[in-house]
């Protein structure tokens, strides 16, 4: 018998599109919150919309669970509900379910803003944003993975010296590419020769690891940030959250620099 309350429907909508991904999957309370554990290494904090927590709440939760070697992704319930088979694309790949290609065997291209949009807007959970420069990884003549950048900034601290941000970067579902990022940021950093690069890793889903194994360094972390849904459950950002009583809030982000 399932554990979940009544009005949670979405969580039993989540367990089984999970299940017919072939993954098992437990929910428990801990305290007032209410978990679903995927493997010994993964679990998941499944947030309402209606919730009585705060930012500070959800760091805390997740902090003991790294003490623990866990890894704890706050999946909300607007972003389930609203983007599921981008959800499951990325718990399958955290669960290793994907087919696997090596960055040796893709080619990189500049595409057009048309097809960056769609493909991100069907692959990344954030959708797609404003960027100057976007980069296709293909494999034949399959689109596998998308990269877009924004434009060289002067810095004052350091005279000519100019940094860029990694905006997006995204993979088809159903696939892991061997290197496929890197590639992406060599061809970009051979093209436009930046100092450095920056990129933020959205703390409800990610610690950075990505970036840390391509030798970015971390450097900051950015406060949590609130939300209001529109009708088709958008998230907009509120500036100040103190005019509203805002429910929908993420648990802020990590800065990242890659120094060439």
């Amino acid at each position: 018998m399932s554990i979940l309350t009544s009005d949670n429907n979405w969580h039993n909508q989540l367990i089984n599109a999970l299940a017919a991904c072939e993954v098992n999957s437990g929910p428990f309370f801990e305290g007032p919150f209410q978990l679903l554990k995927l493997t010994d290494q993964l679990s998941i904090n499944l947030v309402s919309l209606n919730n009585p927590f705060n930012p500070q709440d959800f760091i805390e939760l997740q902090e003991k669970y790294v003490a623990k070697h866990i890894k704890l992704i706050h999946l909300w319930e607007d972003i389930w509900l609203s983007k599921p088979n981008q959800v499951l694309a990325r718990l399958t790949s955290l669960l290793g379910k994907n087919k696997r290609i090596h960055g040796r065997k893709t080619k990189v291209h500049k595409i057009a803003k048309p097809i960056a949009d769609a493909f991100l807007n069907e692959n990344h959970l954030q959708g797609t944003v404003s960027s100057r420069y976007k980069i296709g990884l293909f494999e034949k003549e399959e689109l596998v993975a998308v990269a877009t950048f924004s434009a060289l900034r002067k810095m004052n601290h350091t005279e000519n010296y100019k940094s860029a941000e990694l905006i997006r970067f995204a993979v088809k579902a159903g696939y892991s590419i061997t290197g496929g990022l890197s590639k992406l940021i060599s061809y970009f950093a051979e093209l436009h020769q930046p100092n450095d690069l920056m990129t933020y890793a959205d703390r409800d889903w990610s610690a950075g690891e990505a970036y840390l194994r391509l030798n970015f360094l971390q450097t900051a972390i950015i406060a949590p940030q609130y939300y209001q849904l529109n009708a088709v459950l958008q998230r907009q950002l509120i500036k100040d959250a103190g005019t509203l009583q805002a429910q929908i809030f993420n648990t802020g982000s990590l800065k990242f620099i890659l120094k060439f």
